[in-house]
């Protein structure tokens, strides 16, 4: 009998791109010690960064810039960021061992597999996901990330209390996001629609750029109820 398997709709390619000397030196030299490998089994959290602090988790994070400044600003906080990329894992490697940074850990691996197996129900302070791949296209919007089974199962993850912010600088995904979010029964909006972008997110010079030749940004924060 003839089985059909059905491959699961990614949010990314992989593009792996070419990594630098000092990307791949840190990535070799920093990954045993900052990266966690794909398992499907629930982690133990405070145990992997030694402490118990407020937990947040980076979906996505590409080069590591901002994930980087936000951990070097919140030393108080863990941070777990999740990218599939390798040069953006080197990236981030390479800055954690720039800063000094204790608080960051990383999981190269689909972000949709890893919450499922890998974070137990409840246990994040919040959930980052800053702009995530817009897929313009029609056709391709089934690859958006930000989908409603998604985002219940983040809804999962999170404590009470706690955020999901995404931030956008595509018009239209951000009001698609929007929708997604406002159909999930335990997320609401911190604002009316959109917020205005918090301190803890930095500015990157990209977005600066964007900003300055007038394109817009839209920051979405839903909390957990």
């Amino acid at each position: 009998m003839n089985t059909v398997s059905h491959r699961p709709i990614r949010s990314f390619v992989l593009r792996q791109g070419r990594v630098s000397n000092a990307q791949q030196r840190a990535y070799n030299a920093l990954l045993p010690q900052f990266g966690i490998p794909y398992s499907a089994q629930p982690l133990e959290l405070d145990a992997i960064f030694g402490r118990v602090a407020p937990k947040f988790v980076e979906i996505g994070f590409g080069m590591g810039e901002t994930t980087a400044t936000v951990a070097a600003q919140h030393r108080e906080n863990d941070y777990l960021g999740i990218e599939v990329h390798t040069p953006g894992v080197g990236s981030l490697l390479k800055a954690i061992a720039e800063r000094d940074l204790t608080n960051v850990r990383i999981i190269q691996h689909d972000a949709v597999e890893v919450l499922s197996e890998m974070i137990p129900p409840a246990t994040l302070s919040g959930v980052h996901i800053f702009f995530p791949d817009p897929w313009p296209k029609k056709r391709h919007h089934k690859r958006r990330l930000l989908q409603p089974a998604f985002v219940s199962l983040i809804a999962e993850r999170l404590a009470a209390g706690a955020y999901l912010h995404a931030a956008t600088d595509w018009r239209e995904y951000a009001e698609f996001i929007l929708d997604v979010l406002r159909a999930e029964p335990r997320l609401a909006n911190i604002a009316k629609d959109y917020s205005p972008r918090p301190d803890y997110r930095p500015l990157t010079k990209f977005e600066a750029r964007g900003l300055k030749l007038g394109h817009g940004v839209w920051d979405i924060i839903f909390r957990r109820v």
